[in-house]
């Protein structure tokens, strides 16, 4: 979540922000609302940020803040439970008084009012703010839906429909598949483990609550797309998927599509000429959407970005990409953090705490049933693909390529870069010489 959120925030990829992992250390430097405060917006965010210190403004002028259903408890970060204290709920942690954790693979019906619920809340916020602007002004209005994100938690509405539907059943392959039965006793917080075989009924039902959360957000977006002003450009995106026991695992973080690949519209005005309805499979990435908006908004973008404004995609030109790199410092229950590299025909993945490369075809694929990796026939795409892994990784501090080659680890590896460490008091220690941090961690 915060990784893929400060790439968006910042237009940079992780290894230029600092963070690989869930980790709470403050985002410094040029951030899209920033810059475009700067430049005579009003800024406003509702829902999540997921960015530490909360609260901190980072360019928004204004915020209705709520990370998740896990900040209940205070409401000094979670403006969420502020409103249902005003509603009369004083119920302990009654955001999570259901009994389904943040990070739960369990799911049930929203016990609540459906109008109490995040996603309504967040919406109705968004339409308030709307309404209240300053109208001398342009907006930027960032609507941070916290939802499907677990614990899935829908209306009882969009859960019944999908419970009582025949939704697919996880998939998995011979190179995935770790259990042939299900598997009890794990826990029901998937943040420790993400890989087990759960009970079919159990899975089916948080499949259900998954996808009718979703629906439930598409139904709230059109109260939200009411009122939009026309000439108003929207982008929707997510921070990350879900495996939703696909292969056998759940939750987040792994290189495989259910997780890493993530919704990506936009919507412009019908005066920037673009053909609407148009469909480009081109591998882009968040990191791209900072500059996109500048773009659009005829903002000059700051060098510190390393993302590409998408426009020009639009306008039937072609990206100086060849390909995006994601990865995560460490994958639950793995014993390795994660690198990929895909350019949407093809995926090369590299765990380097265990020194193993897959290879998938997705073009033929897109489920990567079949991993391409010990093929023959296959050795001299996956040699290039390796190359360009290993110069992509060459001279990280992590010390993931040694002798011109990428080497195994052994282990996870630390959740940020020297230099962007906590100190006790949680806040971000920015060391002014990073290089030199940078080459301490070289050596060990």
């Amino acid at each position: 979540c915060i990784p893929a959120r400060r790439t968006w925030m910042c237009g940079q990829k992780p290894s230029s922000h600092g963070v690989f992992f869930n980790y709470n250390t403050e985002l410094s430097g040029h951030t899209l609302p920033g810059t475009l405060a700067e430049a005579g917006y009003q800024c406003h965010l509702v829902g999540k940020l997921h960015l530490h210190p909360q609260r901190k403004l980072y360019g928004f002028h204004s915020m209705e803040l709520a990370d998740g259903p896990g900040d209940q408890r205070n409401l000094a970060v979670n403006d969420h439970a502020r409103f249902l204290a005003r509603e009369g709920v004083f119920l302990n942690d009654i955001g999570r008084s259901h009994g389904i954790t943040g990070n739960s693979w369990h799911a049930r019906p929203w016990h609540l009012p459906e109008y109490m619920h995040p996603t309504n809340w967040c919406i109705s916020e968004a339409i308030d703010f709307l309404e209240r602007r300053d109208p001398t002004k342009p907006f930027f209005l960032n609507v941070g839906i916290f939802h499907p994100h677990p614990p899935c938690t829908p209306p009882e509405f969009y859960y019944d429909r999908y419970i009582n539907m025949d939704i697919p059943e996880p998939f998995d392959a011979d190179w995935s598949r770790l259990y042939d039965e299900p598997q009890y006793g794990f826990p029901l917080n998937m943040a420790g483990t993400s890989r087990f075989r759960g009970m079919p009924e159990m899975v089916r039902q948080f499949r259900a609550a998954y996808f009718a959360s979703i629906a439930h957000i598409d139904d709230q977006l059109e109260r939200l797309l009411q009122v939009i002003p026309k000439d108003t450009a929207v982008i929707f995106a997510s921070d990350h998927g879900e495996m939703l026991g696909d292969h056998q695992f759940f939750a987040k973080c792994v290189p495989y599509e259910p997780s890493a690949r993530v919704p990506l519209i936009m919507r412009f005005p019908s005066s920037m000429g673009f053909q609407p309805g148009a469909v480009i499979d081109t591998a882009v990435e968040l990191m791209d959407i900072m500059p996109t908006v500048l773009e659009a908004a005829g903002v000059p973008i700051p060098k510190t970005v390393d993302g590409q404004s998408l426009l020009g995609l639009l306008r039937g030109e072609s990206i100086d990409r060849r390909y995006i790199h994601g990865e995560c410092s460490r994958v639950a229950g793995v014993g390795s953090g994660m690198q990929y590299l895909t350019d949407g025909v093809e995926k090369y993945i590299w765990w380097p705490g265990l020194g193993r490369e897959q290879f998938f075809n997705l073009r033929d694929d897109p489920r990567e049933l079949n991993d391409l990796a010990n093929e023959k026939s296959e050795m001299d795409r996956i040699g290039m693909w390796r190359e360009r892994m290993t110069c992509e990784l060459d001279g990280r501090p992590e010390r993931f390529v040694e002798k011109g080659a990428i080497r195994t680890l052994g282990c996870p590896t630390r959740y940020c870069l020297p230099g962007f460490e906590c100190d006790d008091h949680g806040q971000s220690v920015l060391h002014e010489d990073r290089k030199k941090c940078m080459a301490l961690g070289k050596k060990g």
